[in-house]
């Protein structure tokens, strides 16, 4: 009955948006209207045929449709987005045990965990900016996300808590139960959401596309890319190379968004303007090739010094800029 009332409420909502506001390809069209849609927001907005653990409230030309779906939570379950180290992990052991949710690597005020510092720290996606020239060969593992939370309209976002004190109640409207391991990811996004920023960044939880594109717009102005890392095909983990074309995108300043696991598509966006982004060509070992983002952050003087990155690459902060690759559920917005 819980699901049913959702269901039944968001439906509501989402018929009389249709017919007062645009859709989300119509905002952005709007707001952004020569500036190509990455292919990880098309999938977010038209994704494929959804399985037993999500949620979709999807407004558009073909009218209204809602999918929601629960299934059980499996116990001794690992989660990984994003790459080993590069993404979020969950763990739950068995029945009974604590959950242990790691925070994302992206987040810069926060220490690494046990766990991230000893699982294979060789496929994180983090490297050094003098290390990104044609040639220079790095393990790496690009991964879909195995959450395929779709966009909600933004009035119905606007309309649904987003806080930890009000976690009951978001859990209940999604008929989450508490301790399981979706509950203990959705508790972690909002808590990370709600972390004070660091020092010279700008941070927003975007809950909606057209939240997303109005703090990006809010922070830089004219929009002239937003890209995301596309790889042919999925593969191992394997060696890639840097091919010729290694290209730099805008200036110092850009908005990068980073996909969250939650009932539907959140996405933690930064301003910064001590970083430069590229676009990096790749070839695999097994020929697949790929366009992955990369973002080099000039000056991490404010990070935890025992954040995941300083670990792996054997670095203090403030010393030299550090760079990641995007997983391809990522954005990174560029300025004119």
């Amino acid at each position: 009955m819980k699901i049913l009332s959702l269901v039944l409420a968001l439906l509501a909502l989402a018929v009389v948006a249709s017919h007062t506001v645009p859709s989300p390809e119509q905002y952005w069209n709007n707001k952004l209207p020569n500036t190509p849609m990455p292919k990880v927001v098309q999938e977010i907005l038209h994704p494929e045929p959804l399985g037993e653990k999500s949620t979709s409230v999807n407004v558009g030309k073909g009218g209204v449709n809602v999918n929601t779906g629960k299934g059980k939570e499996g116990d001794g379950t690992h989660v990984n987005v994003g790459g080993k180290g590069g993404g979020v992990s969950v763990s739950t052991g068995h029945k009974g045990k604590p959950v242990n949710v790691n925070v994302s690597p992206f987040l810069y005020n926060y220490a690494a965990t046990e766990n991230q510092i000893h699982d294979d720290p060789n496929v994180a996606l983090f490297f050094l900016e003098k290390d990104m020239h044609p040639g220079e060969t790095m393990t790496l593992h690009f991964t879909e996300t195995t959450e395929k939370s779709t966009f909600l309209p933004y009035q119905i976002s606007q309309s649904i808590p987003f806080s930890s004190n009000k976690l009951p109640e978001i859990l209940t409207k999604f008929s989450v139960k508490p301790g399981t391991e979706k509950a203990e990811t959705m508790k972690n996004t909002i808590k990370e959401c709600e972390e004070p920023s660091i020092r010279g960044e700008d941070k927003y939880c975007a809950t909606s596309l057209k939240s997303m594109i109005d703090f990006s717009t809010s922070k830089l102005g004219k929009i002239d890319k937003a890209v995301s890392t596309e790889v042919e095909k999925q593969t191992p983990k394997q060696k890639y190379t840097v091919a010729a074309g290694v290209a730099r995108m805008g200036g110092e300043k850009t908005v990068v968004c980073h996909k969250q696991n939650y009932a539907y598509a959140v996405f933690y966006c930064h301003k910064s303007e001590t970083t430069r982004a590229y676009m990096v060509p790749l070839k695999g070992a097994d020929g697949t090739k790929a366009k992955a983002v990369a973002v080099c952050h000039t000056d991490t003087s404010a990070w935890n010094p025992k954040h995941l990155a300083f670990q792996v690459l054997k670095v203090e902060p403030g010393t030299v800029p550090i760079c990641h690759f995007l997983p391809q559920d990522h954005i990174v917005w560029v300025p004119k």
